[in-house]
């Protein structure tokens, strides 16, 4: 599950509201702050190639306490594997230089990065079925 700053408290309020009667706009405040995280997302396009491609230097913000990746497409098999590079202490992958496999759900690539941490998305097609992948990067 993705993490932005605050919605550990905002549920907890939210349970709190709830618990003491609240109604459901409590609730649909809490789904509102966690989905701030992807606002003004950034849209990508993945063209394949043997090799990684990478995207960026790109800067995290204080919008997401993660990096975010989702695929923008409906093609029945279609994903990406990718990783982090965090540019000022390594020219490695995060998780022990490993990459994770993305489709078209938010999923997170980086978890508890600070604000300000330069970093690179690279990526490269989990088979060759993903030719032109459009995906949206939030961080």
């Amino acid at each position: 599950m993705t993490r932005t700053r605050g919605t550990v408290a905002v549920l907890a309020a939210a349970t709190a509201l709830l618990a003491g009667g609240a109604t459901s706009p409590a609730l649909a405040q809490s789904t509102a702050a966690a989905a701030s995280c992807y606002d003004g997302a950034k849209s990508l396009t993945y063209r394949y190639s043997a090799a990684a491609v990478e995207f960026g230097t790109y800067t995290a913000s204080s919008r997401c306490s993660d990096i975010n990746i989702k695929l923008n497409t409906s093609a029945p098999g279609v994903f990406l594997d990718a990783c982090v590079v965090f540019v000022d202490h390594t020219s490695l992958c995060n998780h022990g230089n490993t990459y994770s496999t993305f489709g078209p759900q938010w999923a997170t690539v980086a978890t508890d990065v600070k604000d300000g941490t330069r970093f690179k998305l690279r990526v490269h097609a989990y088979d060759t079925d993903a030719q032109v992948v459009p995906f949206e990067l939030a961080y």
